[in-house]
């Protein structure tokens, strides 16, 4: 008997450790995030793949009534009509949001790895990609869905969630915060970032290489009306002062045919592209031509901002109604070999030469700087036009005066309007438009196709996107309506 108990005894123990070891183990196939190579792999998910250009194009000032013979889809008709988008699919509100909050989650799981790990000096790039992604993203999500940046009402103003560890609880209550706050967190993250992040990649153009932080950092410090910060971190990106050597050569593409172009534009090595992204959209094969978006009269008045013809952006047409610049190329993956369903996906840059050149531009103005504001632009146009002749095509601040004279007399603000409508050129199709509404509170104008005029006044309400209906669940308040 007592023989038998021993031997009990021997297969309950066996069967113990044969248990821990199994439940020490992982219950899927997931990566055990132990080297630094494990957690780089997971950083390219750090990125949000989602896309706001074609909302925000759709609610700006660029758009207007083509035909209804375009692309009718939700999220471009409810944001011509600055009504909240109420598809949940790519290219909406709710999609962006998530896809920023699920690449925020990877890099909150990377940094959560290399604080565990027995080696966190090995991770030191890893952890600055990962602060810097996780700023970008909230930098984002703040700008869209909260009122733009004001230091009278900063403190104030509703922000976003600004998330900094990974979820680990089903519906776990969020705060919304404040603007500042925001803004200060997406600060702390940045700056921390920056000095750790090393440009050894394969493809710099798909990471936060310290060039494309420095970018992201001239936004960040132009919406905080920053402008000694722009300008710092904009020569830092380009200590050579050699911006015009690498904006997107359109000069260059004069002979381009169609699918050359439209790779070339958004090609990881196009010097311009400092940073870009892979995001689920439908954006390459809807910009063309939806219902409400640029017609020939206004692309031909855009292509020629205070009267100077950009002459190197090359106009195509649809249907002789439909008009725009190629920019971008949809890559579709079939859900299988032989299936006629799949996903889209767009490549777009996120951030790009031309904005570090325009933002230092704009520092320049809020200094008082015009000088080397007006030499920033004459240089950026001589790169826009085939053949260029300072007498026809330079910028002087008595043309600049002259071109805005009835809609302001302050120098300042006639400068702005100018480096305004350059942009407006430059980042057509791009998004750009709308931050720039927004940072100056422009009004918006829009008509139906019954001739009916609606306004976007420069406080509405409607400026702010709309946060997705399920965030209630984890107590955040949607925005007022």
């Amino acid at each position: 008997m007592k023989k038998y108990s021993i031997y009990l005894f021997l297969f309950l123990a066996s069967i113990s450790m044969g248990c821990n070891k199994y439940l020490d183990q992982a219950p899927d196939q997931r990566t055990t995030l132990n080297t630094p190579q494990k957690v780089s792999e997971l950083l390219v998910t750090a990125y949000p793949r989602g896309n706001y250009i074609l909302l925000a194009e759709s609610m700006s000032d660029i758009a207007g009534f083509t035909a209804f013979t375009g692309i009718d889809f939700p999220t471009n008709q409810a944001g011509y009509y600055w009504a909240d988008v109420e598809d949940t699919q790519q290219d909406s509100p709710t999609y962006y949001w998530n896809a920023c909050y699920a690449a925020i989650a990877a890099a909150n799981q990377a940094l959560d790895a290399i604080a565990k790990s027995k080696d966190p000096q090995n991770y030191t790039a890893q952890k600055g990609e990962a602060l810097v992604a996780r700023a970008y993203a909230h930098f984002m999500l703040v700008t869209l869905y909260s009122r733009t940046y004001d230091p009278a009402t900063a403190d104030a103003d509703p922000g976003i969630p600004y998330v900094t560890e990974p979820e680990t609880i089903v519906f776990k209550n969020y705060e919304r915060k404040t603007v500042a706050y925001v803004y200060q967190q997406v600060e702390k993250d940045l700056l921390e970032g920056i000095p750790l992040i090393s440009d050894n990649y394969t493809v710099p153009a798909y990471h936060f290489t310290r060039k494309a932080a420095y970018a992201f950092a001239t936004r960040y410090y132009l919406f905080k009306k920053d402008a000694a910060k722009v300008i710092e971190y904009a020569n830092l990106a380009f200590p050579a002062n050699n911006f015009a050597a690498n904006v997107r050569p359109w000069k260059s593409y004069v002979n381009f045919n169609v699918e050359q172009l439209e790779t070339a534009y958004t090609n990881a090595a196009n010097p311009g592209n400092l940073l870009i992204a892979e995001t689920v959209s439908r954006l390459a094969r809807n910009y063309k031509r939806p219902i409400y978006s640029i017609t020939q009269t206004r692309l031909n008045v855009m292509r020629a901002p205070v009267g100077v013809n950009l002459d190197s952006y090359k106009v195509y047409s649809n249907s002789s109604t439909f008009y725009y610049i190629l920019k971008f190329v949809e890559h579709f993956v079939r859900t299988s070999i032989n299936a006629t369903t799949g996903t889209g996906y767009t490549m777009v840059p996120l951030l790009t030469t031309e904005e570090v050149w325009f933002n230092r531009t704009e520092a320049y103005i809020m200094q008082g700087k015009y000088t080397e504001a007006l030499n920033d632009m004459n240089n950026f146009i001589r790169t826009r036009v085939g053949t260029y002749v300072p007498a026809t095509h330079g910028l002087t601040e008595t043309r600049i005066k002259s071109f805005y004279e009835e809609k302001t007399t302050d120098t300042r603000q006639a400068y702005i309007y100018a480096l305004l409508d350059l942009k407006k050129a430059e980042f057509l199709h791009e998004g750009m438009r709308w931050m720039d509404i927004l940072r100056h509170k422009l009004s918006v104008v829009h008509e139906d196709p019954d001739g009916k005029v609606n306004t976007l006044d420069p406080d509405d309400k409607r400026k702010l996107w709309q946060l997705p209906a399920e965030v209630a669940l984890s107590g955040v308040q949607q925005n007022p309506r």
